[in-house]
């Protein structure tokens, strides 16, 4: 693939308003979920860590082993930041049973065909007292050209995600929506955006016309509206939202 589409998701991993917040978020909700009761550092594996921004996020946790699907996106990351990127599909972690202490796939299931044999692979290389976490896009009839352009085989309800992790017999330990206060006006983006035709779409490292916006005003406003959402999630789980999160623990499973 173009390395130009490996530095404009580095930028957008890095300074785009929604990833900035998306991060803070994610990071929040571990810190509110997590089962540390010794407060050591956790090992930590992150799958499908692109340019590697959640792994620097997950850092403040514990030492965190990176992986990435797309060999060429590793290389990239390895070379332009200085990390350690290892290449590898969560179908087949090269990794032991019960190595890792908190596993982590942020926007990734959707990605594979056989969904649960990502999370039984996710639960094997989880220590026996450890934890999972998950985030994934919520609803398919926010299906869009987004979805397609990023290769998604599917959306999911909090309902299909939750029978998905059962059949691992994993303990839920939180779920939640989030991006929820934007709801409306990315569904109504969403499927006015399906009359336009696909070669028109601009198909770079995000499809979403929003996904293009570094700075400026309407930069600002987004990000303190998405914002809000830190201290909603510090009193309630939000009901619904373009994407779901969802901790999980191997304990008693």
């Amino acid at each position: 693939m173009d390395i130009n589409y490996y530095k404009e998701y580095a930028t957008l991993e890095r300074q785009h308003w929604w990833f900035k917040v998306r991060g803070k978020i994610i990071s929040r909700l571990i810190s509110a979920s997590i089962q540390n009761k010794e407060n050591k550092p956790l090992t930590i594996l992150n799958i499908g860590a692109a340019t590697g921004k959640t792994s620097e996020l997950l850092s403040k946790f514990g030492t965190v082993t990176s992986l990435e699907y797309d060999q060429d996106c590793c290389n990239y990351a390895n070379q332009q930041f200085n990390m350690t990127i290892i290449h590898g599909s969560i179908l087949e972690l090269p990794f032991k049973d019960e190595e890792f202490d908190l596993v982590c796939a942020f926007d990734v299931i959707e990605h594979v065909e056989d969904d649960l044999s990502g999370v039984h692979e996710m639960k094997r290389v989880c220590k026996k007292d450890g934890q999972i976490v998950l985030t994934v896009p919520a609803y398919m009839f926010l299906w869009s050209h987004h979805d397609v352009v990023n290769h998604h085989f599917r959306r999911y309800t909090l309902k299909s995600l939750k029978d998905l992790v059962k059949k691992s017999d994993l303990l839920t330990v939180r779920t939640t929506f989030f991006n929820t206060i934007l709801f409306i006006p990315i569904t109504i983006f969403r499927l006015l955006s399906k009359m336009i035709p696909d070669k028109i779409i601009r198909k770079g490292a995000g499809s979403d016309a929003t996904l293009h916006t570094y700075d400026g005003l309407i930069s600002r406003i987004l990000y303190r509206i998405f914002s809000w959402e830190l201290s909603m999630l510090k009193l309630f789980n939000l009901p619904f939202g373009v994407s779901i999160f969802i901790s999980l623990s191997k304990n008693n499973s």
